[in-house]
């Protein structure tokens, strides 16, 4: 298989861009409703997610220990706030003045912290989840297919003892795996095979150099990573954390660079990546990885703890906290892939789930902000785009697809066309992205990966 040479000086990779092997796409519907607030201060306020999320962190404050969580209502566009019985009247108020809609609920925000902490203390099993969810007021445990016998017991036993009212237990379909095999598609040459994941976002590191995080499960299995399966490495891991949590950074070896701050969604659309933010319960958001493109779905839950079967020790497991749960699809594959909003904030990178694009499933992401904070790096680069041109705005009143196709992912800018919907067929991908060009691949399911987690 032929691969096309990356001009040096030339961006590399256009965060998350569909390669070879992913399809054409573009955001899906429905993710820029027009703005609009109340006329009644003391009703709550219409607002976007990401507003949403500031206001809930401002107002967590405020109401101090009688504070039990929050989400956004994408039906209604408002924030709504939990809060404990006997809670401070006064702050209460302050929350409705501010425009959050708030509800009493039974279980704290303490209560149900200290049940995660039982269940990590008693039901560290792998295939294994569980997460608050302010929906509900309650924690959201989860099981996949492997989970049985006496395992399956030994958790419901440990959810039970939480008491009534703390907790439901749910079944998943498929295995939790990471997603090793996947924004672009990055490959690395190990013994026993190639590895392949995806690349999440473009960053500058702490010492100026360009550099892109990817997930930390990729950055342990490999240290030089390539454009291209057959390719030489073009980029070199810095830092790398697994588990715990999830997240690499991964330098580029040339450091001329020029890696644009966006996510390549196909057909010449790019979501230019603006800012990192905090996930809400209840936010539109989408995720590009090479090997199922582009798909979208719903927050349900923060600061997850996923329990993934080992893939060194066949009797351990791998931990890894903090981590943003969804109901958006991935595969083999997507791993360190993009989890990002419509409105251009880069929010988490793909680590591990069960199910798959067919049936569905939960997918789990590495919160961006904790990668930047940890790693010292910023979104984006002061290079600029590159010289393969700059890709036109995505359109979000378009279609979304992610069918695996085949060709090229060909550098030049493309105008974005307002008409375009999703195709699952072959050939060049052009427009790709400000100077990404020669992005060969393979189609999905190569054999690339062992290490492969599935969703």
């Amino acid at each position: 298989m032929s691969h096309k040479r990356i001009p040096k000086r030339k961006a590399a990779f256009a965060a998350g861009s569909v390669v070879a092997l992913g399809a054409a796409a573009i955001l899906l519907p429905n993710a820029n409703a027009s703005q609009g607030g109340s006329s009644n201060d003391a009703a709550p306020k219409t607002m976007k997610a990401t507003d949403a999320s500031g206001l809930a962190s401002q107002l967590q404050g405020l109401l101090g220990q009688t504070f039990a969580g929050s989400y956004y209502d994408a039906g209604a566009r408002q924030l709504v706030v939990d809060v404990t019985s006997g809670g401070n009247g006064d702050a209460v108020a302050r929350a409705e003045q501010a425009g959050a809609k708030v509800r009493e609920v039974s279980n704290s925000l303490a209560a149900l912290k200290s049940g995660a902490q039982t269940l990590k203390a008693r039901a560290t099993i792998p295939g294994t989840a569980w997460a608050v969810d302010p929906k509900t007021n309650k924690l959201a445990v989860t099981a996949d297919s492997t989970v049985t016998g006496a395992d399956w017991d030994r958790l419901t036993s440990t959810v039970k003892s939480l008491g009534d009212g703390m907790a439901t237990v749910k079944r998943s379909t498929g295995t939790f795996k990471t997603l090793v095999s996947g924004g672009d598609a990055i490959f690395s040459q190990v013994q026993g095979g190639t590895v392949r994941c995806s690349l999440g976002f473009n960053v500058t590191a702490s010492d100026g150099s360009p550099a892109f995080l990817t997930a930390g499960h990729c950055g342990v299995a490999a240290k030089q990573w390539s454009d291209s399966q057959t390719g030489q490495p073009i980029a070199t891991v810095d830092q790398a954390t697994f588990p715990g949590n999830d997240f690499s950074l991964v330098k580029y070896d040339d450091p001329n660079t020029q890696a644009p701050s966006e996510v390549n969604t196909g057909q010449g659309q790019a979501v230019q990546i603006t800012q990192a933010a905090d996930a809400t319960v209840g936010e539109q958001v989408f995720r590009m990885g090479s090997t199922t493109g582009l798909h979208n779905g719903t927050v349900t839950g923060l600061d997850a703890t996923v329990n993934f079967q080992s893939e060194t020790d066949p009797n351990g497991v791998d931990t890894v906290t903090g981590l943003i749960q969804t109901d958006v699809c991935a595969e083999a594959g997507d791993s360190g892939g993009s989890l990002f909003t419509q409105d251009g904030s880069a929010v988490g990178m793909t680590s591990g789930g069960s199910g798959d694009c067919t049936n569905g499933g939960e997918t789990f992401f590495q919160p961006v902000t904790a990668a930047l904070q940890a790693t010292g790096a910023k979104l984006g680069t002061a290079g600029g785009a590159g010289a393969g041109g700059q890709a036109g705005s995505a359109d979000p009143s378009a279609s979304a697809g992610g069918q695996a196709g085949g060709g090229d992912a060909v550098g030049g800018g493309g105008a974005a066309d307002p008409s375009a919907t999703a195709s699952d067929g072959t050939g060049d991908q052009s427009g790709a992205g400000a100077g990404a060009a020669g992005q060969n691949g393979t189609g999905a399911g190569d054999g690339s990966s062992s290490l492969t987690q599935t969703r």
